[in-house]
């Protein structure tokens, strides 16, 4: 199955003009008559995810719902690991919280990790250093202490596989790999400079950090990523950074982009509240 799943991120093309040139200057703007909005990494920060909806679900009806203004929601991946709820987050997005506006949800490192886990379990065991022992937690499997390296991924792969409902698996093979509206471009960690959008590789989509962070160069689009964290939204003149690491800092962070101007908009984890990966028992494979 996760083989028809990459067929099909591959097949899929960004909706952009291959040919169009750089930007030469100037502000970025949201097409006429939409409120953009886009959310960080989420990583099983299911209350955070609650939080914001909340607020976005404001700032449209403070900036546009009573004019007409389209709500546009992009998700910008990794809604799983690390955090305490991942399957929690999973069912979450699958109830359509927002239906008044037009969602996507991308695909992110985390995502591709676990579906590379139920493929090839054994030479995809590394997701369960980074993150994945919080999302096979939360799905009710627990970690094994018998057996070789490779028996205990395939055991934990076998479980996991058991106890993920069918429309989780749906919705994961469905996320998309870039969005463009207006001037901006959603990815999930950023873009390889001085390629066409159109042309850009799944790999660079999901992994990219310096080339990327590093290069002052100006893209087709203002790009929009998560991926790498930061302490606060960062605004490139070239890129904008909204992944402000919710499940070790407890800020999960959206931004809206209406015209040319640019809202922040966040959620705070309450003092004491959930257990994060870091708190969680190191993953035993």
């Amino acid at each position: 199955m996760w083989r028809r799943f990459q067929a099909a991120w591959v097949a899929r093309r960004a909706a952009v003009d291959s040919r169009a040139p750089a930007p030469t200057g100037g502000t970025s703007r949201a097409p006429e008559g939409q409120i953009l909005y886009a959310i960080g990494d989420i990583h099983g920060e299911v209350g955070l995810l609650r939080s914001l909806l909340s607020e976005i679900v404001t700032d449209w009806a403070l900036h546009g719902r009573a004019a007409g203004v389209t709500p546009i929601l992009v998700y910008i991946g990794d809604y799983i690991d690390r955090g305490p709820d991942s399957r929690g987050v999973i069912d979450l997005l699958l109830s359509n919280p927002l239906p008044e506006f037009r969602s996507h949800w991308l695909l992110g490192n985390h995502e591709a990790a676990l579906l590379d886990f139920l493929q090839d379990p054994v030479g995809g065991a590394a997701w369960l250093d980074f993150g994945g022992l919080a999302t096979l937690l939360s799905y009710g499997v627990r970690p094994l202490f018998s057996g070789s390296a490779a028996e205990r991924a395939r055991a934990l792969r076998d479980d996991l596989a058991a106890r993920l409902p069918p429309e989780h698996l749906a919705f994961l093979g469905s996320l998309e790999r870039m969005v463009v509206y207006g001037d901006y471009a959603f990815v999930h960690a950023g873009v390889r400079p001085g390629r066409a959008l159109a042309d850009q590789a799944l790999e660079d989509m999901l992994w990219i950090r310096a080339p990327f962070l590093e290069s002052p160069r100006r893209h087709e689009k203002t790009v929009v990523h998560g991926h790498t964290i930061v302490p606060a939204v960062d605004r490139r003149p070239n890129r904008i950074a909204i992944d402000t690491g919710a499940y070790t800092s407890g800020l999960l962070s959206a931004i809206a982009l209406q015209g040319g101007d640019v809202r922040v908009l966040t959620a705070r984890r309450a003092v004491g509240g959930a257990k994060t990966a870091d708190e969680l028992p190191s993953a035993v494979i």
